[in-house]
């Protein structure tokens, strides 16, 4: 029946995705099954997506209450939700403005806008991006994506972007001049490979950017609403920026991006500058709101660091134990397991038993389960991959 399933979608979708041969059905908690009844530990939760996994009944009781209302209308006009979930971001944020839109990739893009309107009244269109960096795959955001194997097919891209080095703030520095309106940042870097920004990397941005009047972007996609046990990534590092780009885990689930600026930089923006059809949608929202009332809960920030603790420990347990691990990194339940040896033969042979999980390049597993997973969930996951490594040194 699975096989069905693949084979009809692989008759009618564009060729873009490398897609498992696994059909998801239905969820549950941190658990998925297949059409074929199959039960997985959810490792992936639609790459950071799945914020508080499957079948949560405060969300899903939200967004059908919200459905008996209105489901859409436009933002010609004002709706409940997205003003309620706008009035909770910025109650718990430094930053004082937002925008809603879809996406990540579409966050980005009214952050670029944003930055470089901003920038506008001094002349100013240039923006510093990072190397190794992924910001989306519209052209916008791919143009401050720093990686060539997105970006090469698709040229000539934007003009006036440059690219420094991750946590090397002098390449930074040096690319610094008088059209320099934006630097956008990643604090965690995600399909590059999970990377830690250092504090003083971020500190030192933020003085420059201070300094010069430039636009400080943290793009904060995958790596924020709760990953690293705070509700902005923004707020582990104690550095807040001008703009943040937000969206996977906000809907958990249900399409939401946002852009969040303060009021000097979003006072940029005015009537018909950018737009958004769905931006603000009132299911979208609905939901996103009890995302963030869920963790501006004390309890579940403590529990996502304290279990993520215990994953992290778990994970550095194997890597003593079994030589084709060479390094973990990472922050609260957005960690990254670098191997020695290509990782897509690790993660089908952990599919096979019951474990999804996702790359972050040829040689790095991504971990970025739902914030709702426990400690025995975490157990679970870890003997499925340790059973799979252990069976890789057998043979080998």
């Amino acid at each position: 029946m699975e096989k069905n399933w693949i084979n009809e979608g692989k008759n009618l979708f564009m060729n873009v995705y490398k897609q498992k041969d696994l059909v998801i059905d239905h969820g549950d908690g941190p658990y998925v099954w297949d059409t074929d009844g199959k039960k997985y530990v959810d490792f992936v939760s639609g790459v950071a997506v799945n914020s508080l996994g499957y079948k949560n009944k405060e969300w899903m009781d939200n967004i059908v209450e919200q459905l008996n209302k209105i489901h859409h209308c436009s933002n010609i006009y004002w709706n409940k939700p997205s003003i309620e979930l706008a009035k909770a971001l910025v109650s718990k944020s430094e930053l004082d403005k937002v925008f809603f839109v879809n996406s990540g990739t579409e966050a980005v893009e009214a952050a670029i806008k944003l930055g470089r309107k901003y920038g506008l009244k001094d002349d100013k269109n240039e923006i510093i991006a990072m190397k190794n960096s992924f910001h989306g795959r519209t052209l916008g955001a791919l143009s401050v994506t720093g990686q060539g194997k997105y970006q090469d097919d698709f040229k000539p891209l934007i003009p006036g972007i440059k690219f420094g080095e991750f946590n090397d703030f002098e390449s930074v520095k040096k690319l610094v001049n008088k059209k320099t309106c934006a630097i956008i940042v990643e604090p965690i870097q995600g399909e590059g490979g999970i990377h830690v920004a250092t504090k003083e990397f971020l500190q030192d941005l933020r003085d420059l950017c201070t300094k010069e009047d430039i636009v400080l972007i943290f793009d904060e996609v995958q790596c924020g609403i709760g990953r690293t046990g705070y509700l902005f990534a923004y707020e582990y590092f104690n550095i807040c920026p001008d703009i943040i780009c937000m969206a996977k885990g906000l809907g958990a689930g249900f399409p939401i991006g946002a852009v969040m600026a303060n009021e000097k930089v979003a006072s940029a923006f005015v009537p018909g500058d950018h737009g958004c059809t769905f931006g603000g949608n009132p299911l979208a929202t609905s939901g996103a709101k009890v995302v963030i009332e869920k963790l501006s809960s004390e309890n579940m920030l403590d529990s996502i660091r304290e279990n993520s603790k215990l994953l992290y420990e778990e994970l550095e347990k194997l890597k003593v134990h079994n030589d084709l691990i060479s390094f973990i990194r990472g922050v609260g339940y957005m960690l990254g397991v670098e191997f020695n040896v290509p990782v897509n033969g690790i993660i089908d042979n952990c599919k096979e038993k019951g474990l999804l999980l996702v790359g972050a390049g040829e040689k790095v597993i991504r971990i970025v389960p739902p914030l709702i997973i426990e400690k025995k969930h975490i157990y679970e996951g870890i003997d499925i991959l340790k059973d799979v490594l252990g069976g890789m040194k057998d043979e080998g």
